[in-house]
């Protein structure tokens, strides 16, 4: 597809000023500012099991070396209230948060006590939907997402999944079973894998509307150029050429019971919520080994050593980083369109209001590009909504961005010691062997 291909590289161009080549260490994060709404993310970055095709922050899961993170975990997130900041949302990803789920219920119970915090999202794996792990966060937890990426067990298999989560009809059954358990039950997949087919994704869709969740973000296939190769040796070449076609399946699939929400989220006509933070917050604080932080226009990186991390937090200091070369006024701008599209409506009034200039004005090659491609359905002096197109071309956009973080991510993989990156991209089997040393 023309379009996909040339706005990937523009997106690319675009952006590449703006993430920084090596990340600039600072003292802390910077404080609120009065007015502003913030999310708070925290990062817990332990699985039981690496899966080959991601490309966040994740060690092998060891009991002690986890138990000390969470202490630290706790210990940031004081850190930030002590800065002045208050939030009314969480949301805890990984990695896989409910590693611990005794140490993650003490850590949703302290953002209540210092933030008020009234909602919480967080992810769990397949295998953690189990009593032992659920009962506890009934009463704490409103937004759950479940990582199971697809129900085909040729590709769960592929993807290292099969074995330690089960068939695609066991966590079919295990989701049904949770059905009025959470106030929003999400479930994550991904299209546009190398051997997925279109009889795969076409199944994988019934299954998501089987399966009762009231949620279902199908994310494309995206990852850093560490990860690719990785994807490369072990399943194949990602293909950009067909993701407009498997996007189409998708959205005309789950018409009959979903609607967009966001490019890529699907809410269940009648009673869904959107459980992506980037869109309901337009800033927000990271905290945790390898969460991300977008603060003023500037993007801030916590270490992903968990070493550097236990050791900072130990010394009562913040292990962060600048991870944006410039945040300039149109960088700004850019984030704004590129968030607003994915959340389907750009206020053009509220544009022109926070950055002084019209839409049209501020970012004419953006605009242009879209109206040259039938991006807008919309495109009157109030708002911008999508098209079919538009919608694609806000996935494109934001797959775009998200492997140009991936690449920030791998560099700052490269400041941390060769015993430590190795486990990032172990088998997983190993584990932490027991040892503080991971943490």
């Amino acid at each position: 597809m023309l379009a996909e291909r040339l706005l990937s590289r523009a997106v690319s161009i675009a952006q590449g000023g703006y993430f920084a080549t090596t990340p600039r260490p600072v003292p802390s994060l910077p404080g609120p500012e009065a007015g502003k709404q913030y999310l708070l993310y925290a990062h817990v970055p332990f699985c039981e099991r690496l899966c080959p095709y991601c490309s966040f922050n994740r060690f092998p899961f060891s009991e002690d070396p986890a138990r000390k993170y969470f202490r630290s975990l706790r210990e940031q997130m004081r850190m930030v209230a002590d800065l002045g900041y208050t939030f009314d949302s969480l949301y805890i990803g990984g990695g896989t948060p409910t590693i611990l789920v005794d140490e993650l219920c003490e850590t949703i119970d302290l953002a209540r006590e210092l933030f008020g915090t009234l909602e919480v999202s967080t992810e769990t794996n397949p295998n953690h939907l189990i009593p032992e792990i659920l009962d506890p966060l009934k009463d704490r937890v409103q937004r759950m997402s479940v990582g199971v990426q697809s129900f085909d067990d040729g590709l769960l298999k592929e993807m290292d999944r099969y074995d330690k989560y089960g068939s695609g009809a066991e966590i079919l059954e295990r989701i049904q079973s949770l059905e009025g358990f959470f106030h929003s039950l999400n479930v994550d997949m991904i299209f546009n894998f190398p051997s997925q087919t279109e009889e795969i994704l076409r199944r994988d869709v019934e299954m998501v509307k089987a399966s009762r969740c009231n949620q279902t973000t199908f994310y494309p296939l995206m990852a850093s150029r560490s990860v690719e190769a990785s994807l490369k040796r072990t399943v194949g070449m990602v293909d950009y050429g067909r993701e407009a076609a498997y996007y189409k399946i998708l959205v005309d699939g789950l018409s009959d019971t979903f609607e967009l929400s966001t490019a890529w989220t699907f809410s269940r006509i009648g009673g869904g919520m959107i459980d992506e933070y980037i869109v309901d917050y337009e800033e927000y604080v990271g905290i945790g080994s390898g969460a991300f932080s977008y603060l003023r226009g500037d993007i801030y990186l916590t270490t992903f050593s968990l070493r550097d991390y236990s050791a900072a937090i130990g010394e009562g200091r913040m292990p962060v980083a600048v991870g944006s070369a410039s945040a300039s006024r149109r960088n700004q701008m850019r984030y704004r369109f590129l968030m607003s599209l994915f959340g389907l409506r750009l206020d053009k009034k509220a544009f022109e209001r926070d950055f002084g200039v019209s839409v049209e004005r501020g970012l004419p090659l953006e605009m242009l590009f879209f109206r040259v491609f039938g991006g807008f359905a919309t495109d009157n002096a109030e708002e911008l909504t999508l098209t079919e197109k538009g919608r694609y071309l806000a996935v494109v956009m934001q797959r775009t961005m998200f492997a140009q973080l991936n690449d920030l991510r791998d560099a700052a993989r490269k400041a941390i010691a060769s015993d430590e990156r190795q486990l990032l991209f172990g088998d997983g089997a190993g584990g932490c062997g027991g040892s503080e040393e991971c943490a």
